[in-house]
């Protein structure tokens, strides 16, 4: 995930509007690195692996699980291998998410190798009766005890019905599928005003969580949520980096305008 490269800074290239392209963010030296992708291996314009990679998995756990808001998030980690590299991303976290009866648990690492090299991206269900093993590209579950057959499934391509899943540039074809039922999904609320299985209060909540989650790591310290007034309990140092510093002449909308 993050760049292990360590380039020396340069002048922006002409076709690049570097003050727009940093925008409210803090400005830095400009690095080939940034643009267009490696961005991501910077906390200036996102929030590292657990806001990139953590937050699809959390989401969908969520979904399965039906959970809410957690009541508290802690996390601990820091870049303790990748030290050479100019990325200022955690190469190493881990995160707990605490929902009360059920914790849900995050870690990444940058380096070595995936201790489920079949999953090296996904979430883990353990349950009284089996495990169940969730990605993008297929599950599997693994029955405990006698009595029960393991499954394995695959995810399902639709190459007959769109062949230009075969061509289309740069698609992840292994979820083209699930990104096809989440539009007609969509487009479906639109005309019945329902709210669609993927509602942008979820997204808030899953996103919102990992940045807790990172927060926590950079304060030490656990984070108990109250969803209502959308703050950390009692912890005033934490409510204030909710809201980052905006480089002028941006400014940060004000929540109780927006």
């Amino acid at each position: 995930m993050p760049t292990r490269e360590n380039p020396p800074d340069a002048t922006p290239p002409d076709h690049l509007d570097y003050e727009m392209w940093t925008g409210p963010a803090p400005m830095r030296p400009y690095n080939r690195l940034v643009h267009p992708r490696s961005w991501r291996a910077f906390m200036e314009y996102g929030n590292g692996i657990i806001g990139d990679m953590c937050v699809h998995m959390l989401d969908m756990v969520r979904w399965m699980m039906d959970l809410g808001w957690p009541k508290r998030v802690t996390s601990n980690g820091g870049i303790l291998v990748d030290r050479a590299s100019k990325a200022n991303i955690t190469d190493t976290q881990s995160a707990t998410f605490d929902f009360g009866d059920l914790e849900v648990v995050w870690t990444h690492r940058s380096y070595g190798s995936s201790p489920d090299p079949k999953y090296p991206w996904g979430a883990t269900f353990y349950g009284d009766t089996g495990t169940l093993k969730a990605s993008v590209m297929s599950c599997d579950f693994v029955p405990e005890g006698k009595g029960q057959e393991a499954v394995h499934k695959d995810v399902t391509y639709e190459f007959e019905q769109f062949p230009e899943d075969r061509t289309e540039k740069d698609l992840e074809r292994h979820v083209a599928p699930a990104i096809r039922v989440h539009m007609k999904d969509l487009l479906h609320c639109i005309a019945s005003r329902e709210k669609p299985v993927a509602d942008v209060e979820q997204g808030y909540i899953s996103s919102a969580s990992c940045i807790l989650a990172n927060l926590s790591l950079q304060l030490g310290r656990t984070l108990a949520w109250d969803p209502v007034k959308g703050e950390v309990i009692g912890d005033a140092e934490a409510n204030g980096l909710l809201r980052r510093p905006y480089r002028s002449p941006w400014v940060h909308p004000d929540p109780a305008k927006v």
